[in-house]
């Protein structure tokens, strides 16, 4: 018989591979919310309209699980450092390969795991950037923009991801993308409305797969013709405004201003 790592690996279906871990969480009160399809969501846009060279089967499923040990408690810094190699040695109990766990473990640097795998690093910006688009308890979510710059000037500062830059142009992209029936709001926008207006998981799940990803896969082929024939110039306006750029770097310096006089 299948073990579990088997079971849902072999699902090839995105939907199912969500409604399984759904099931599973319920079963063992592993941690997932709206905010791990949010994260699945972009990770599956950013390997499907980039075309990057990845396991898309394993980042997609990796996503789902690698947040399994993850508290709703930002002030454990403990389990901060350590739930993401709590949550792959969890996933190996589950018959999960050592590289996927360790893809897991790489969810962020705390482990120190290195040489790191390439379907690490779109977890990390995924995780990490779909984060910062929701709202928290002590803040409300950044604009895509204010993101990006806070993305590569502080969370990534001085860190080597190999997709960085070709995830500032996925957003860039998204950015100039219309959903044609939604031309009032932009997409990352209104995959954050989406989000916010699900009332539970289940929900979340239904409106993303079966609303708003045939509607954006249109946008993005009916963007790419464009380009192929030639009608539609791509812009060469950075991912985020100078003045954007600014008031972030500003930010960032007050906040370790703040930090070194606490010290």
């Amino acid at each position: 018989m299948d073990n579990f790592a088997d079971y849902i690996l072999n699902e090839e279906n995105l939907s199912a591979k969500m409604e399984i871990t759904y099931y599973l969480a319920k079963k063992t009160k592993i941690f997932f919310d709206k905010s791990v399809i949010f994260k699945t969501e972009l990770a599956r846009m950013f390997i499907d309209y980039m075309k990057i060279e990845v396991d898309r089967n394993a980042i997609l499923t990796a996503c789902l699980l690698c947040n399994c040990k993850k508290i709703d408690n930002a002030q454990d810094i403990e389990k901060i450092h350590s739930y993401a190699k709590e949550g792959a040695e969890y996933l190996r109990g589950l018959g999960f390969s050592k590289r996927f766990a360790k893809m897991c473990e790489e969810l962020n640097r705390y482990s120190g795991s290195n040489p790191r795998e390439r379907e690490s690093d779109v977890l990390e910006l995924v995780d990490q950037f779909g984060g910062m688009l929701l709202d928290r308890p002590e803040r409300i979510g950044f604009q895509p923009d204010e993101a990006l710059v806070l993305l590569e000037h502080r969370n990534l500062k001085d860190i080597y991801n190999r997709y960085l830059h070709t995830f500032q142009e996925f957003v860039e992209m998204l950015e100039n993308t219309e959903l044609h029936d939604r031309t009032d709001i932009k997409t990352l926008r209104y995959l954050v409305k989406l989000y916010n207006e699900a009332t539970d998981v289940k929900e979340f799940i239904k409106v993303v797969c079966y609303e708003f990803e045939p509607k954006i896969d249109e946008a993005i082929m009916k963007y790419n013709e464009h380009i192929e024939k030639g009608m539609f110039e791509k812009s060469n306006i950075p991912p985020f405004s100078e003045e954007t750029t600014r008031k972030i770097l500003s930010h960032i310096a007050m906040e370790n201003e703040e930090t070194s006089n606490t010290n």
